[in-house]
């Protein structure tokens, strides 16, 4: 009684009433007398010797006659007719002991004969159910069993053989390192065989999390396990995350991937039907700019619950439950757009119109048990078996995940609708549910890139290492961010939140710090490779740019103590042109920190360092000490050769950037919200409550609790010194201890830096923080997408999300005066024009304005999975720019790049020879080289397009000798030919490519 009183009052799905709802969806009211009813389903039910089936069901025992054709007694009867070619009318008679209850006439009609793909796996979570470390072992445990299992069934009927398919690759490749070689011998055969398939993704990614190389370095391993074990990775399982980037296509085809099978969990935070999702029909062709392709299933949660689709109709349970339940969903596939109603999983519920399921090919996913993390079961396979002996059709096959895609890209691939763009993740809200550690993992990202470069141009192969953090990084980025119950603090199972959130971000905390020691490695080897033997000046720095473009930027570099006393005064001079840079000095006190290194933190704007080069400043004897900073008054004002800032200290927010060049303000002064305003909002909704968002809508602002801004600003600092002027305002507001506002600007360098600290207080309550940036400007034209850019005008498959976007550095806005550009370094969730609520369907809480960027830096709105609260100190960067003439993919990547890509002050032993030096260049504006590797002798160049069309560039390496060149960053290299030291390389729009290199 308990069990069913809260189930009824709660209003949860179980599987009783879910399947309850299918049979009475797929079936007919004919006979209905004195409290008894008979209902009739005509199903896709054909037996060998060419009958169809009829299912027939009383709310008592009665015996079912099909006139003329066939009866049976009972509940739940099937009864058989000859096949129909076309509709046949028949009568029914229903009797009890007494004689004739009723009758009716029923329509045998037409029915598919479907062939069913049954894709045994498991899902991935790791952690969720459990501690990460356990659910890992338990899944190298599945594929022990998946081995006796598929031995055990080796000698049945081939459509009925157990087969897995490895979901995540990441347990089949700690399995392969740590089992005796038969065993990998054993599962290399069966993967050979198709009996066994991995597939190609480690673990399930927030895609939009990874950067572009780091997506593309989780496939590397595919092409290990084809030359090691000889076994190819044909397909990709995206499981659980409602949305993928469109990067995603292109790193897969460069691995050699075409298939892509996804499930997504709408969970209550999803409502894709809204925006265009009704009309996304299965399978699809998802295509990238770059005309790359991948086949795609997917799954969503009122086809089944995303990936318990084979689960919810029986497929796990009993041969007896997937008779009833499996043709009685087929047919509803057939019939009507969802097989279930809406409301029967307890989420908002499909209430959009959508076509019926078109094909006689189905690819349904079943796991071992009706749980995250299941394991391997032999009962999908006995019912496949038990099923093909009873039935013609529908045909069950137990299969891997890619014999279905084969199926349909020989049978079915010239009728599939073909599909572009950005998939956007309606999950990635989640994403700032751990902003500080997700900020830590962003400044990796970019810090890896130069380190590999600097570490290459060194001489140095640092690639292992470089790998490893790589890897960090994107399990940080892997969807399971806590506990079912992150709240709590057991030792196992779905409690175990404080467990798994201590090991979930000390990776991400882990990561950073090792591309942090990557970086500081790799600059001092840059610095020795160059340093000369020959007497120079006190000392030289080479500042080294790891961006494309040459640029004017801020160096920050450490002269210790013992290379030049701090008492000896000094001036910085380029080796280039001899002319002295004005530079700022910060003393390391040894009484204020004898823990850290003693000496001078030199800042300077060093001019024109070409992109991957470095340019030589020489440290020689100054006729005085560093000038002090000079105190500006306190009215909120600074500026340089480029913009005039103005800070409103009663408001809390900067009230004008103005362009001097373009003579013009940047600032829509008659905003809802100020520039750089602190916007903290909390609602109504309770904590530590399982999917809570599942019962929870928001049609207006009912749920918007409180709304307050950043109050009782004060100017704690404004100076000006040698390399620009800087503001720091210190703001109290809620959900806060304190915020710290830096406000900078540097002479020469046409570009604001905002760095905004804040000391969050922890708290289960559902809470948001943004920080409001809006422009004088019409609305966005494009943004910065993992392997993509996005626009107003880019295609995105429908149903993507819509109300925020999760990009990953920047977003630009053209007219036909001026461009602006807006970047962030660690918060990449962003709305555009206003605040919406984040419960489905998500309204707006503000009027639209078309050019303000409200930054979603943090929240706490998930009710599992995601941390509970968040706590501490952290750290926010932006970056303004404008110019007029530039196009904005242009202007976002240079304005992106002071954020992520800081110039590397190396101090050098002895002077180097060269002034200046360029290590690699392109000749192209819209072609970014990310990164410098290698690859043996090898250097590899790689290269990304932002380009909406194809582009040829010019690639120039000092010294190249021999070229290949890729169409992705890995695979498929052809020679190229070398032309004074340049080759050439064509991009497909927003492509990737690598160059391969041999120099002197």
């Amino acid at each position: 009684m308990t069990s069913r009183l809260l189930q009824r009052s709660l209003g949860s799905p179980d599987y009783d009433g879910i399947r309850q709802a299918l049979r009475d969806d797929t079936s007919t009211p004919v006979i209905s007398v004195r409290g008894l009813e008979v209902r009739v389903a005509v199903l896709p039910l054909f037996t060998h010797d060419g009958r169809q089936a009829v299912r027939v069901s009383s709310t008592q025992p009665l015996t079912h006659v099909l006139v003329g054709v066939d009866s049976a007694t009972g509940t739940d009867v099937t009864l058989l007719v000859p096949e129909v070619s076309a509709p046949r009318v028949l009568t029914l008679e229903s009797r009890d002991d007494a004689g004739l209850v009723g009758s009716a006439q029923v329509t045998i009609t037409l029915q598919r004969k479907w062939s069913v793909f049954v894709v045994h796996h498991s899902h991935l979570d790791i952690g969720y159910t459990d501690p990460q470390g356990t659910v890992l072992r338990h899944h190298l445990d599945y594929l022990d069993a998946a081995l006796r299992l598929a031995e055990e069934t080796a000698s049945w009927p081939d459509d009925a053989k157990f087969r897995w398919t490895v979901e995540s690759s990441m347990p089949a490749l700690k399995w392969l390192a740590a089992r005796p070689a038969e065993q990998v011998d054993a599962f290399a055969a069966l993967a050979r065989e198709g009996v066994i398939e991995v597939t190609a993704l480690p673990f399930q990614l927030h895609t939009e999390a990874c950067s572009t190389e780091e997506l593309y370095r989780q496939l590397r391993f595919t092409s290990q396990l084809q030359h090691r074990y000889g076994f190819a990775t044909r397909s990709a399982m995206h499981t659980d995350v409602p949305g993928a980037v469109v990067g995603l296509i292109d790193a897969l085809n460069a691995a050699g991937v075409r298939y892509l099978a996804a499930a997504h969990n709408w969970a209550g935070r999803s409502v894709p039907y809204l925006h265009g999702g009704d009309k996304l029909t299965r399978p699809f062709r998802w295509r990238a700019p770059s005309g790359n392709e991948v086949l795609v299933w997917f799954t969503d949660t009122p086809h089944g619950m995303a990936y318990m689709e084979g689960n919810t109709v029986g497929l796990t349970d009993s041969y007896e439950l997937a008779d009833d339940l499996l043709p009685r969903y087929l047919s509803a596939l057939a019939s009507r757009g969802y097989p279930y109603g809406p409301g029967t999983f307890g989420w908002q519920g499909p209430d959009a119109p959508r076509e019926p399921y078109e094909l006689d090919v189905l690819h349904l996913r079943v796991q071992g048990a009706h749980a995250d993390n299941a394991g391997p079961s032999i009962v999908p396979a006995s019912i496949a078996r038990r099923w093909n002996e009873q039935w013609a059709f529908p045909r069950l096959r137990s299969a891997v995940n890619s014999d279905f895609f084969e199926h349909v890209e020989e049978h079915h691939l010239d009728r599939l609708a073909v599909h572009e763009g950005d998939w956007t993740d309606w999950w990635a809200d989640g994403l700032g549910s751990g902003a500080r550690p997700l900020g830590y993992v962003r400044r990796a990202q970019s810090a890896l890139r130069a380190a590999e470069t600097l570490h290459t141009l060194a001489g140095a192969d640092a690639t292992e290492q470089i790998d490893e953090a790589y890897d960090k990084v994107a399990l940080f980025n892997e969807h399971t961010w806590g506990a079912a119950n992150p709240w709590e603090d057991a030792e196992e199972a779905g409690d175990s939140g404080g467990l798994q959130w201590t090991r979930k971000s000390s990776g991400a905390y882990d990561a950073q710090d090792d591309a942090a020691d990557l970086l500081h490695a790799a600059t001092r080897r840059f610095a020795a490779a160059l340093s000369g033997e020959s007497p120079g000046p006190l000392a030289s720095f080479a500042v080294f740019n790891p961006g494309t473009r040459a640029r004017t930027d801020v160096v920050r570099a450490f002269l210790p103590r013992d290379v030049v006393p701090v008492d000896v005064p000094i001036a910085l001079v380029d080796a280039r042109t001899g002319e002295r840079v004005a530079h700022h000095e910060e003393y390391v006190d040894p009484v204020d920190w004898p823990t850290r290194p003693i000496g001078r933190h030199l800042r300077a704007v060093v001019p024109d360092i070409p992109g991957y080069g470095y340019a030589r400043i020489d440290v020689v004897p100054g006729e005085s000490q560093a000038p002090e900073p000079v105190e500006l008054d306190l009215g909120g004002v600074i500026e340089n050769e480029f913009y005039r800032v103005v800070y409103d200290v009663r408001e809390g927010y900067i009230s004008s950037i103005f362009d001097k060049t373009a003579g013009r303000e940047l600032v829509n002064g008659d905003a809802a919200a100020g520039f750089g305003q602190y916007v903290y909002d909390r609602y109504a909704t309770a904590p530590h409550f399982n999917h809570l968002s599942g019962h929870v809508g928001a049609h207006d602002r009912t749920l918007l609790g409180d709304r307050a801004i950043g109050r009782n600003a004060t100017i704690v600092k404004a100076q000006r010194t040698a390399v620009g002027e800087k503001l720091v305002v210190e703001l109290q507001g809620k959900g806060i201890d304190w915020l710290r506002t830096t406000v900078e600007l540097h002479h020469g360098v046409a570009r604001l830096d905002l760095t905004y600290q804040l000391a969050k207080q922890g708290t289960p309550a559902k809470e948001a923080v943004f920080l409001a940036f809006p422009f004088a400007s019409g609305p966005a034209t494009a943004w910065e997408l993992t392997g993509g850019v996005g626009g107003p005008d880019v295609p995105q498959v429908p149903g993507s999300a819509a109300y925020m976007l999760p990009i990953r550095h920047w977003i630009a806005f053209d007219d036909s005066e001026l461009t602006i550009a807006w970047a962030t370094l660690e918060a990449p969730l962003v709305q555009l024009g206003t605040i919406h609520m984040p419960y489905a369907p998500f309204p707006p809480t503000l009027d639209k304005e078309d050019g303000t960027v409200y930054s979603w830096a943090l929240n706490n709105i998930w009710d599992t999975n995601f941390p509970a609260q968040q706590q501490g100190e952290t750290t926010f960067r932006y970056a303004v720019m404008s110019a007029a003439g530039v196009e904005g993919r242009r202007l976002g990547a240079l304005a992106a790049s002071g954020l992520t890509e800081p110039f590397v002050g190396a101090l050098l032993e002895g002077p180097a020879e060269a002034a200046a030096r360029t290590y690699v260049s392109v000749d192209h504006p819209d072609v970014l080289v990310t990164s410098i590797g290698r690859a043996g002798a090898e250097r590899v160049i790689r290269l990304q397009s932002l380009a909406a069309e194809p582009v040829e560039v010019t690639v120039g390496l000092p010294g190249l000798l021999r070229a290949r060149v890729s169409a992705g960053l890995a695979r498929g290299l052809e020679p190229a030919e070398v032309t004074g030291e340049s080759v050439k390389v064509r991009l497909p729009a927003c492509g990737v490519a690598a160059v391969w290199g041999t120099c002197e």
